[in-house]
Order: C-alpha cells, then structure tokens, then sequence
C-alpha cells in the first residue's frame, strides 16, 4: 500500500456524534473499532465521561456494535470499556494490524463491515487502513495530550496538507 495513500482516513468529521452513522449502518457497517483517549474520551483519562456514554449510545441505537481497540494499558483500557458495557482489545499494536483483526474477530465481523475510528493518523488511520477497513478520523476531542503524542501533531499537520484532509 502507498504510504500516504495509508495515511488518508475517507472522512473527517470534527466529532463522534457527527459521524453519518445511520449511512454507515445503511451502507453494511455492523462494527465500530473505537480509540479512546482524544477519541472517545480524554487522553489517558481512567474513566469514561458523559461524552463517551452518549457516543455509544448513539453509535449502538444505529445496528452497530462498538469495540474499544486501544494501544493503552489493559487495566485501563479494559476498566474503562467495561464500564461502557463494550469488548476491548488491548495493547492494540497500532499502526499495526494485529488489534484490528483480533477485535473483527471477537465482533464476529469482517473488515469489510468494520469501521476504524481516531484521532490520530500514525496510528488509528493507518492501522485501519492497511487493515482493509474503512477509517475516519475525528478531530481530538481536547487539548491537553501526553507529550509523545504532541510531538506526532505537527507532522499530522503536513500530511493533512498535502493529504487535503
């Protein structure tokens, strides 16, 4: 696969909660493979917010089941996915694969059902990407971010441009 065609989510949206999920769930998606922190709630927060909780909500009150795919700790993550009442898998290896299929199967899903959804393009859009599922990408949901992750931004900022996304 093209480097940057794998860099490239199919959409944007600036949040979870405006995400065309009825269209997706129209268009044959059954699961959604969610990051979490700057995703689906706040960067390595221990618990899920209000936020969260209506995400999943909203996402499942469409036909499609939620998994949470996180490279966090499996203590947190698994805390934190259990209290959204969703399966997780943990330490996920994104941008690599083996998180994604591993989640497609204890969904019992394939990639073409599957949507991967992040905020981040070197990790969440690539993994799904060379994964075979479709990608979107949200915009982070806040600003404070552990610093690894802010010495990844500027470089998201380049390929965004020159990506048109």
């Amino acid at each position: 696969m093209n480097i940057f065609k794998a860099m490239k989510p199919e959409k944007v949206y600036e949040s979870l909660i405006l995400v065309p999920w009825a269209q997706l769930a129209e268009e044959g998606i059954k699961t959604a493979l969610l990051d979490f922190d700057n995703t689906l709630g706040p960067d390595h927060a221990t618990e899920p917010e209000s936020y969260s909780f209506k995400c999943v909500k909203l996402i499942q009150d469409h036909g499609i089941m939620c998994c949470l795919v996180s490279n966090a700790k499996s203590s947190r993550s698994a805390k934190i996915a259990e209290m959204l009442g969703i399966p997780v898998v943990t330490y996920a290896n994104k941008p690599g694969t083996s998180g994604i299929f591993k989640a497609i199967e204890l969904m019992c899903s394939t990639p073409a059902e599957s949507v991967m959804i992040g905020d981040q393009i070197f990790t969440d859009v690539i993994a799904g990407n060379r994964a075979g599922v479709r990608t979107i990408m949200v915009e982070k949901l806040h600003r404070p971010e552990i610093w690894y992750v802010m010495l990844k931004r500027p470089f998201e900022k380049i390929v965004r441009f020159f990506g048109r996304f």
